[in-house]
């Protein structure tokens, strides 16, 4: 009996030991290490691709652990080297600062020079998707498709995303100046931007008359915010009491911005049906499906560039593939990822890619683009000029629909 007790009473000391052992680390973290252990945890619970890019996600942690993280500076440091080895551009660390500053954007309004930017690896340049319209890079003529070298002097190579974006914003009244290489013409720009406050109104619409008397209904989407479903929903409904003809859906230089939106708008044209399918990290997919009535059957026609990207293209593919709408431009940007934000305890963030979209005919899209059922070519014209005679891509959405036999209806 003393022998068993004896044995019970080792047992029972080396199970609290290990267990203590095994929980040590967590009890003694600074604050600094909880801090990487919270964006650690986020990206290993939700990151699209289970392996991590084929590495010992654990092994990682363990390691970045076992150096001293004695400030903040150093543990965003080792955050960043850590999402590094991801080889993802969209998942990112975003500092206190620039992560409020993502949120203010999303929500309608951002101080800056009004670029929107990408890079789809470490290895490519950074790349302009569109200005915003009506901003400081606008005016400048900044254009799609323009890579940015530097930014005041400071080389973009090592730069991240949120980086560049961080170092182009600034107080109201401000300068940054940018180098910027346009490859079509083989040039190298100097462009001395004046910061200012863009608010972001996603939607302009407009009642085009054309010779024979049609009303034609334009609608410009800039952005998918918080801001763009509600107002699609109030220019469709007025176009209806206008009695226009058919709708012209002008998503060129849209970068994208929330999922939600473009589900949601998505659900403005559709009848019931997929919308997109989302594939996750064990392969499982899920959809969003337009549930309700589509407010108009009225002809569609849908104008996409190399600056639609993301949203724009859930919106323009599930159009597309369904059959409600032509699509006529040029191949889109190709960003069939989607992100999700983690907040961190100390006000910084995480965006982090949690799955990857197919359109409704199972279309994996990403680094390849949707092409348009009709490619039009387009010379860059100013902001004024959009929608007009000199439009060539507008004037040919607008013959489209002067011809609705040639745009399938949804069923």
């Amino acid at each position: 009996m003393y022998m068993i007790r004896r044995f019970l009473f080792i047992t029972l000391f080396l199970l609290h030991f290990l267990f203590a052992g095994w929980r040590s680390p967590v009890l003694a973290f600074t604050g600094e290490q909880q801090l990487f252990n919270e964006a650690w945890q986020a990206v290993n619970q939700a990151y699209v691709d289970n392996s991590f890019n084929h590495q010992d996600w654990r092994s990682l942690r363990r390691s970045a652990l076992a150096q001293p993280l004695n400030n903040s500076q150093q543990t965003y440091a080792a955050i960043q080297e850590m999402l590094k080895s991801l080889d993802d551009p969209f998942t990112r660390f975003l500092p206190p600062a620039q992560y409020k500053s993502l949120q203010t954007s999303t929500a309608g309004e951002l101080t800056g020079v009004g670029l929107q930017i990408a890079r789809n690896s470490d290895a490519e340049p950074l790349e302009v998707i569109a200005p915003i319209e009506g901003s400081p890079a606008a005016a400048a003529d900044l254009q799609p498709a323009d890579q940015i070298l530097q930014i005041d002097q400071i080389l973009t190579d090592d730069l991240s995303l949120d980086q560049a974006a961080e170092l182009m914003r600034g107080p109201v009244g401000s300068q940054v100046t940018l180098e910027v290489q346009r490859p079509e013409k083989n040039q190298i720009l100097e462009v001395v931007l004046t910061r200012d406050r863009i608010a972001i109104n996603p939607v302009k619409s407009e009642v085009k008359l054309q010779s024979d008397g049609t009303k034609v209904g334009y609608i410009r989407l800039r952005q998918f915010n918080a801001n763009a479903t509600r107002e699609m929903e109030t220019a469709i409904r007025d176009f209806q009491r206008e009695g226009v003809a058919g709708y012209v859906l002008d998503l060129r230089n849209n970068p994208g911005g929330l999922l939600q939106a473009g589900v949601e708008i998505a659900r403005l044209w559709l009848d019931p049906g997929p919308i997109v399918y989302t594939v996750d990290r064990q392969g499982i997919q899920g959809s969003f499906d337009a549930q309700g009535s589509a407010m108009t059957h009225a002809p569609l026609v849908v104008l996409v560039n190399r600056g639609s990207a993301s949203a724009s293209e859930i919106l323009a593919g599930a159009l597309q593939d369904t059959g409600r709408a032509r699509l006529i431009g040029e191949q889109t940007f190709g960003k069939g990822s989607i992100q999700s934000l983690f907040d961190l305890s100390d006000g910084s963030g995480l965006a982090v890619t949690i799955a990857r979209y197919e359109t409704p005919n199972h279309r994996n899209i990403n680094k390849v683009g949707i092409k348009p059922d009709q490619i039009v070519k387009l010379a860059p014209i100013t902001p004024k000029q959009v929608a007009t005679d000199v439009d060539v891509q507008y004037q040919a959405a607008v013959e489209t629909l002067m011809h609705p036999s040639e745009i399938a209806r949804a069923a």
